[in-house]
């Protein structure tokens, strides 16, 4: 415990997060650049987590209720049972649709369906975190939207646990807790903050690893013992610089690999002075809705 908190107190910093209102229609490139949605940034060396409320970070699929459908954040229909939102407020409301810790693969498989398979949909919760269209204050938009949800009382309709952290170290606990559970990491969202399309001060996520979602641009061919094969794919990062992400690749993905215009997720120890990661390492390809 002592040396994590001194890793985390010492300062690595650590990748964005979003989250966001419905823009719907906007380009692959503008969710990683901003266009349209709330983004964060890294959780910075002397940041103090006062005035944050801090939850857990869910690894599961951006889903965004307008108060009548289910869409993805690029505004696309999700193919959801009716049963599973029959019960939901008016209130639009952002969150992810979610499974459990370290189940990302099977819940995508779900929700990603054209015909949803209801026996599937049976374990699948939507987490909600903002409810942006209120407007005002973090802190009260949550407090809102943890009514509303009370007030509809469906069982998948979950609020996600806003927490006030003392000080870093207790924020070192919290996510040394998260982790040894399986969880991902957590999300701090400033309790002072309105909503605003772009990025943000007030959106923070912090993971033990930090990572983040790039664009392909291009396939770079490999050489030597990966001839034949790709050798690392040419990414755009969330700032718009250029990196070629050449680890992390199992070899069917190799000669497979992900096509241009996707988005991947990859992680990284740190960041040259240049603002590019270093030592990034391919950890999946994600869909873009």
């Amino acid at each position: 415990m002592v040396n994590f908190q001194r890793r985390l107190l010492g300062g690595l910093g650590w990748a964005i997060a979003g989250a966001c209102l419905p823009d719907f229609g906007f380009a692959a490139s503008d969710k990683v650049a901003g266009g349209g949605v709330m983004l964060g940034k890294n959780w910075q060396s002397g940041m103090h987590p006062q005035g944050y409320l801090v939850s857990e970070k869910l690894d599961g699929v951006r889903a965004l209720w307008d108060g009548h459908v289910l869409r993805f954040r690029s505004g696309r229909l999700i193919a959801v049972p009716q049963w599973f939102v029959a019960g939901f407020p008016q209130t639009p409301m952002d969150g992810e649709l979610w499974v459990g810790r370290q189940q990302f693969d099977r819940l995508s498989g779900t929700v990603r369906k054209t015909v949803p398979i209801e026996q599937e949909w049976r374990a699948v919760r939507y987490m909600v975190f903002d409810a942006p269209a209120q407007g005002g204050k973090f802190a009260i938009r949550a407090t809102e939207l943890k009514d509303s949800v009370a007030h509809a009382n469906v069982p998948w309709l979950i609020a996600v646990e806003q927490r006030r952290v003392a000080d870093p170290r207790a924020l070192a606990q919290m996510l040394q807790s998260t982790v040894s559970g399986g969880g991902e990491g957590l999300m701090l969202h400033h309790a002072d903050a309105v909503w605003k399309s772009g990025r943000s001060d007030d959106l923070r996520k912090l993971k033990l690893v930090p990572d983040e979602d790039g664009i392909v641009l291009a396939h770079i061919a490999g050489k030597g013992h990966l001839e034949g094969r790709m050798g690392a794919l040419l990414v755009q990062t969330p700032d718009g610089q250029h990196f070629a992400l050449g680890s992390g690749f199992t070899d069917a993905q190799r000669a497979s690999p992900p096509a241009v215009g996707t988005l991947v997720t990859y992680q990284y120890r740190d960041r040259t002075a240049s603002g590019l990661p270093k030592f990034a390492s391919f950890l999946r390809q994600r869909e873009i809705d």
